[in-house]
């Protein structure tokens, strides 16, 4: 009976509104995500990172989907699990701080990997194991969960239908498989570019640490300095082809 209400309240001005607004925070918030997928599939050969993107992204938008049905308890997650001495520990700080902690090692190691190497690019490995592309795919759900976590409890606050939400979700994430390959390959024909979105996303990490003891960073603050430096970054790569030429 609760989703036939939802149906029927789609067909409203207001429904499209929210649905407009929740799709674009959808795509907004999904650039940082967009980002670590190119850097992971980038590692795999040509002709596996389309599948292993999509795929990646297909199983999370279904666990997208869930965390949505179960938005009691993920009301619950921002109630204090255990406190230490003035600070109250919640579920969804645990949460975000093991993602921060996951991109801040895994974001290191790569930057790490390009100073050695000395920026050359190395070409992936012409087969991989089906467990090296099961990994890659776990890494890319896990880390949508850990990016779309606060997506979805905003979600949560701002709209009360449930069908609006799940439309929102799935539009995201449509837009998102659709223009993941065109991003990845720029990055990682770019190494420059590599090396700023590998930075843009330690500050992600360092923001998901930050929001894990509750001082809050806005992200429009990243969002605003990672672009303006895309945009001088973008003017450099320009110049140098003239140069070329």
């Amino acid at each position: 009976m609760y989703l036939v209400q939802n149906f029927h309240d789609l067909f409203s001005w207001s429904a499209l509104g929210s649905l407009l607004l929740l799709s674009v925070l959808e795509i907004v918030l999904g650039i940082d995500n967009i980002i670590f997928i190119s850097i992971v599939a980038g590692k795999l050969p040509k002709n596996k990172q389309k599948k292993t993107r999509t795929t990646g992204l297909l199983l999370a938008l279904l666990m997208r989907i869930i965390m949505l049905f179960a938005i009691t308890t993920l009301a619950q997650m921002k109630s204090t699990l255990f406190s230490i001495s003035d600070f109250d520990v919640t579920a969804r700080d645990l949460i975000l701080f093991g993602g921060g902690i996951f991109l801040l090692i895994k974001t290191s190691l790569e930057i790490l990997d390009k100073i050695k190497s000395g920026g050359e690019e190395e070409a992936p490995e012409p087969s991989v194991t089906q467990n090296v592309l099961r990994a890659a795919v776990l890494q890319i759900v896990l880390i949508d969960i850990v990016f779309s976590f606060d997506s979805i409890l905003t979600a949560v606050g701002l709209v009360t239908n449930l069908l609006i939400m799940i439309l929102a979700v799935i539009v995201g994430m449509l837009i998102m498989i659709e223009f993941s390959g065109t991003v990845s390959d720029f990055i990682n024909k770019n190494p420059t570019i590599k090396m700023l979105a590998l930075a843009f996303l330690l500050m992600i990490g360092v923001l998901l640490i930050s929001s894990a003891f509750h001082h809050e960073i806005p992200k429009g603050y990243i969002y605003l300095a990672m672009g303006f430096s895309l945009f001088v970054e973008t003017l450099n790569i320009q110049v140098k082809k003239r140069r070329k030429h």
